[in-house]
């Protein structure tokens, strides 16, 4: 194995990886031209780094002592107070302690970076599982797919040589300025918190410059998607997944001249050059089909075609750092919810299964996995700074498939949620809470949608 951390500070963003070496490193070079003085038979060749072995194995300097100690301390304190989990505060304070703690808990490990717009938490549990059916994994399983959220989670076990790790969209190259993972996921993209997050095309780029900051990982990437064929195309190792385009508005122009391409679930092909790669792995209705063409039954407990796309970049992952398939999708296959998400849960007196859905995209995901269903349905928007202030999404939404079903609806923007069913035909009730959205339904086992700090919400008082 090779030593893929990066001992730096702070790296710029858009420096390239002989920007970022040592002054000393740039005047010499450790590749230069032999000196005249040197023999001109001279054989030049690569020595490999030494095996090095997870973090626990060395030894730590004090400072590192020091910032694993604080950041485990805090974690602890915010759980027992209820705070929390303890992830960000664990980790942003070990981090401040250590600023290169991150790519000193790497060393030694093999880390998939999971990442995209939606999918991102259930695909890294799926990630994480599979890995464990060969050894010890540490997770990001509570979502905080930050600097400090890694940190946190690579010290939950010094001597896991495994690591699935949910990482946002922007925070991407923060990390590959600091090691190289073994595995990077690029799930999908599309519009997702205009205010805070920006246009699609500059994630995109961003994701463009992660990759070539780690030139030595394995991409696994979605191929019918056209802003992360532009973000992946050109990096030397990339697998790609097939599973199909349900929300393409966001990938009807070419991302990199803009160009219109057109019909996505085609193989296009831009004026520029950009064009839909082959696929190395295709989903079906029922499993993948594989680059040899041999089927692969999933048969997931987890719901819809996107969790078999979720879980076909987890068993790509799992295979490409060696493990076997039959015991990594046995572990895939268990999975029944990822952080609530799916989950049946009980609210005000009643049993309901909880969905997720937070953009555009997301949501025409989950209302095609209720559309089949006359379960009652209970839709939730909040517009708070985790979910983007701006709710002009909600027009985006093809709510219309919901016509002639009755919907309750709650949250912060329940009436702006109201006034875009009115316009699809779809006739909704307006409740003051879920809990009293739930009273005015009868029977069945109700789904419950709802976007990110109400998913929070309601999963926070189903457990009290």
């Amino acid at each position: 194995m090779t030593d893929t951390t990066r001992d730096t500070d702070e790296p710029s963003l858009d420096q390239t990886p002989a920007q970022r070496q040592a002054p000393e490193q740039q005047s010499t070079g450790r590749h230069r031209l032999p000196d005249q003085g040197q023999s001109a038979d001279q054989h030049w060749k690569v020595v490999p780094a030494p095996e090095q072995q997870p973090a626990e194995a060395g030894r730590m300097d004090l400072r590192t002592t020091t910032a694993m100690n604080v950041g485990r301390m805090a974690a602890s304190l915010s759980q027992r107070l209820g705070l929390g989990s303890g992830g960000m505060i664990g980790g942003r304070l070990a981090l401040t302690l250590q600023p290169k703690l991150l790519q000193q808990l790497a060393t030694g490990r093999r880390v998939v970076m999971v990442t995209g717009t939606n999918g991102k938490t259930t695909t890294t549990q799926m990630v994480a599982e599979a890995m464990r059916a060969q050894a010890p994994a540490v997770s990001n399983a509570t979502g905080a797919n930050m600097l400090d959220g890694h940190v946190a989670a690579l010290l939950t076990r010094l001597d896991a040589p495994f690591a699935a790790l949910e990482v946002d969209e922007l925070h991407l190259a923060q990390v590959t300025g600091r090691f190289e993972p073994a595995a990077i996921l690029l799930l999908n993209l599309s519009r997702d918190q205009l205010d805070r997050v920006g246009e699609v095309r500059t994630v995109a780029a961003s994701l463009k410059r992660a990759l070539a900051q780690a030139p030595g990982a394995q991409v696994i990437a979605n191929r019918d998607d056209p802003n992360i064929v532009f973000a992946a195309a050109d990096h030397p190792n990339v697998t790609w997944v097939s599973g199909g385009v349900r929300w393409r508005d966001d990938a009807l122009n070419c991302p990199r001249c803009g160009a219109f391409i057109g019909d996505v679930d085609r193989d296009w092909r831009c004026q520029c050059g950009l064009a839909r790669p082959p696929a190395d792995w295709k989903v079906t209705d029922t499993g993948v089909i594989d680059g040899a063409g041999t089927h692969h039954e999933l048969a997931l407990a987890l719901p819809g075609h996107v969790n078999r796309v979720n879980a076909t970049f987890a068993l790509a992952a799992a295979l490409h750092l060696g493990g076997e398939e039959a015991p990594a999708l046995a572990r895939i296959r268990r999975i029944s919810q990822a952080a609530g998400r799916y989950d049946t849960i009980r609210l005000g007196g009643r049993r309901v299964r909880l969905l997720l859905a937070k953009n555009p995209a997301s949501w025409l995901e989950m209302l095609d996995l209720v559309s089949g269903s006359d379960e009652p349905l209970v839709l939730v928007v909040n517009s708070r700074e985790a979910d983007g202030y701006d709710v002009s999404w909600l027009w985006d939404v093809d709510f219309e498939m919901l016509r002639g079903r009755r919907v309750q609806v709650a949250g912060d923007r329940a009436l702006d949620l109201a006034v875009r069913l009115r316009y699809a035909g779809v006739q909704a009730n307006v409740a003051s809470t879920v809990e009293v959205a739930l009273g005015g339904t009868q029977g069945g086992l109700p789904d419950v949608i709802a976007n990110y700090t109400a998913f929070r919400d309601v999963l926070t008082r189903s457990r009290t």
